[in-house]
């Protein structure tokens, strides 16, 4: 644009306006721009030869001439004035437009072949080089307003809208080009670039020298991306200390404890006074899921001698249904440490190492014991642990939700028949194993994580099926819907719309008990 100090700005001229009078907008709802009705023409000026409703309509070549500087460097302000008060057919504008459009569009593609890290599955047109303008970023960006025009019929045929990203000024749009290959595979792209950037932050928080445990529980309440969560489950469970120097003598300390446990204690699996425990054990690990991995008998020994060690060590409450569930998570993400299958699910495990395998044993179990030392008044005698949350979760969402807690009062399905299960097994068997891990990454993140925040997590589960709960007219129906969710395709982002619904109600009513006691 010229810089001249005397030459007025188009979008400032001194045109007298009277203050409060109503200004036209020039859109949908009025007829083109007219200089003669809106007094834009100066005194003295001569106004067109034609009158502007019998002008001839311009074709699209004549509108093209007068167009083809719009986007070059130097434009100056009277021509853009003058092209304001140009009258064009409606048709031609719209024409024009896309046909920038997916000029601009074929331009981008053709960026991407030459930085060679698209490969398009059409050849774009070939387009004359323009004398090009040097843009922000020191690129230089080809004109649109020179490439070949196509028939209106092909202009007509390919009116499709285009995405945002392909309107952006060409400064813009040019720095994208090696990013965006296809709208519809947009999101992948921006979703893979966000996790490889939060994946960086993680390893560059877990390689300092004292982990920052605080800064830690902020960036894996959004999920933790696979490579790191075995590290960091094992720092956010309290296994590991936060010092680097001292991680390896730990794991090597309490590894060899706990086969110390295996070999003073296992043995003793068959003698009377324990016989009642490890049959109930062993009845239980078939039952578990997912079958493909707890069926393998190297998988079942394991978690045979794990739950066994567990029991044995705490007495007062011994093993209790429930527990045997609660090893899986650990289990599957230490497995990712050495295996490089992507479902660990399907994984042959005795295909891997013994020395790996007892890792995997003994850092499932350490991490199992942190979790249930939270928790443990959930099974002990009567479990009174899950009894009050029962009762709590009652009393939530007949807060939260009185039409859902009025329905389940009317056909008189009581939430100990439901909810039980949810706080014994911490919801392990109402949800995949994938959505259990991501649900377990923001558990350890928060305080009390396993016990306080589980609570909003249930409610809120339960309230999320409000639609099909009220639906439910009988007894039998209503408590065999709630005891079998339908959860089985559900992926990360449920999971994540759960919790953040849960935190919501926690903000709510975790400092203010009494808002949920009648």
């Amino acid at each position: 644009m010229a810089s001249d100090a005397g030459r007025k700005q188009f979008w400032k001229r001194n045109v007298s306006r009277v203050p409060g009078s109503i200004q036209h907008v020039y859109g949908a709802q009025h007829p083109p721009f007219d200089p003669l009705l809106h007094g834009t023409l100066k005194p003295g000026s001569k106004p067109p030869t034609t009158p502007v409703k019998l002008k001839k309509v311009s074709t699209f070549q004549e509108f093209e001439s007068n167009t083809s500087d719009a986007w070059d460097a130097g434009d100056d302000d009277d021509e853009l004035l003058a092209m304001a008060a140009e009258s064009l057919n409606t048709d031609v504008v719209m024409e024009t437009a896309h046909r920038v459009i997916r000029n601009h569009s074929k331009l981008q593609e053709r960026h991407k072949l030459q930085e060679g890290q698209v490969v398009e599955k059409e050849s774009p047109p070939q387009i004359p080089d323009p004398p090009p303008a040097v843009c922000g970023d020191s690129r230089l960006v080809k004109s649109v307003s020179d490439s070949n025009t196509a028939s209106s019929a092909d202009s007509s045929s390919e009116n499709a809208s285009m995405p945002r990203s392909q309107s952006l000024p060409q400064s813009s749009a040019v720095a994208l080009v090696g990013k965006v290959a296809d709208p519809n595979t947009l999101g992948g792209l921006v979703l893979s670039e966000r996790e490889a950037s939060r994946l960086d932050k993680f390893r560059q928080l877990l390689a300092g020298p004292n982990t920052n445990l605080e800064e830690l529980r902020k960036l894996s309440w959004s999920g933790i991306p696979k490579p790191v969560r075995p590290i960091t489950w094992k720092l956010l469970s309290g296994y590991l200390p936060a010092n680097v120097d001292r991680r390896e003598g730990t794991l090597q300390r309490k590894r060899k404890e706990y086969f110390a446990f295996v070999e003073q204690y296992y043995n003793s699996r068959n003698e009377e006074a324990h016989q009642a425990t490890y049959r109930q054990i062993h009845m239980d690990i078939p039952r578990m899921s997912p079958e493909a991995l707890i069926h393998q008998p190297k998988v079942t020994e394991i978690f045979e001698r794990i739950l066994f060690i567990w029991a044995i060590r705490h007495p007062a409450s011994g093993y209790v249904q429930g527990i045997n569930d609660l090893v899986t998570p650990f289990f599957v993400v230490f497995t990712c440490e050495y295996a490089e299958e992507e479902e660990v699910e399907n994984f042959d495990v005795s295909s891997l190492p013994a020395e790996a395998l007892q890792n995997i044993e003994a850092d499932s179990f350490w991490c199992m014991s942190k979790l249930l030392d939270g928790i443990q008044d959930n099974y002990t005698f009567a479990q009174p642990g899950i009894q009050k949350k029962v009762k709590m979760l009652e009393e939530l969402v007949s807060r939260i939700d009185e039409q859902v807690h009025r329905h389940l009062e009317q056909h008189e399905v009581k939430y100990l028949q439901f909810a039980f299960r949810w706080m014994n097994n911490l919801l392990t068997r109402e949800v995949p194993l994938r959505c259990t891990i991501r649900l377990w990454d923001t558990y350890q993140s928060e305080p009390e994580g396993f016990s306080h925040f589980h609570l909003y997590v249930c409610a809120a589960f339960l309230v999320r099926w409000k639609k099909e709960i009220l639906e439910e007219k009988d007894f039998q129906e209503l408590l065999m819907f709630l005891q079998n969710l339908p959860t089985m395709h559900w992926e990360n982002e449920d999971i994540s719309v759960l919790l953040a619904e849960a935190y919501r109600l926690k903000f709510a009513f975790a400092d203010a008990p009494n808002h949920y006691k009648r």
